[in-house]
């Protein structure tokens, strides 16, 4: 398959490509098979990062496998002013964001890494979602399946791998990564 069919195909839900090399995990329909809640056991953690609508959230992350929030959406959030950005903005020595499944609050992304976070900013803006490398995926939690879905082993819908002349290119919704670790979603209960 060429890039050209991927993107396209990524893009209409209809992409069949067996596999991404490594080191993308692939894995098969049943991870997002229906659940307590939709593709996921839980819903969406009340608490997102940024601002990021709960509502939105839950209906892109759990019942979605192909839609997504609209292009722009991050950057109306307070993702660019959050301390966070500001510091990796102002970081000279990688200062990197983590990105936290927003059911499970489990690790998906960590940005910006080989390149910097005005990189980050400028690729994210061109294609109109936070863009990620494989470089910056937690593979212990994130999964690519065949058509190009991009989700979290606990089947929470991320987004889509969408490759481009520098490799792998995940276009991923703001609001399926704007939980809170693990450890924090525990202590605000």
């Amino acid at each position: 398959m060429n890039l050209w069919d991927t993107v396209i195909g990524a893009l209409l839900g209809t992409a069949s490509a067996e596999t991404y090399g490594p080191p993308v995990i692939m894995a098969t329909e049943s991870i997002m098979s229906q659940k307590a809640h939709g593709t996921s056991k839980t819903p969406v953690q009340n608490n997102l990062r940024w601002s990021c609508d709960i509502k939105t959230a839950d209906r892109i992350c759990n019942f979605n496998r192909h839609y997504a929030e609209y292009s722009g959406y991050w950057e109306s959030t307070t993702f660019l002013t959050s301390p966070e950005a500001q510091a990796a903005k102002k970081s000279s020595d990688g200062n990197e964001i983590t990105f936290y499944d927003s059911n499970t609050g489990k690790p998906l992304f960590v940005a910006p890494k080989k390149r910097t976070f005005d990189e980050f900013v400028t690729e994210s803006k061109r294609h109109g979602w936070p863009s990620f490398r494989d470089d910056e995926v937690v593979w212990d939690n994130v999964r690519v399946l065949k058509n190009g879905e991009t989700v979290s082993v606990d089947g929470t819908h991320l987004g889509h791998n969408l490759p481009d002349r520098k490799g792998n290119r995940y276009c991923i919704n703001l609001v399926s990564v704007a939980g809170r670790p693990i450890s924090a979603e525990k202590e605000s209960l």
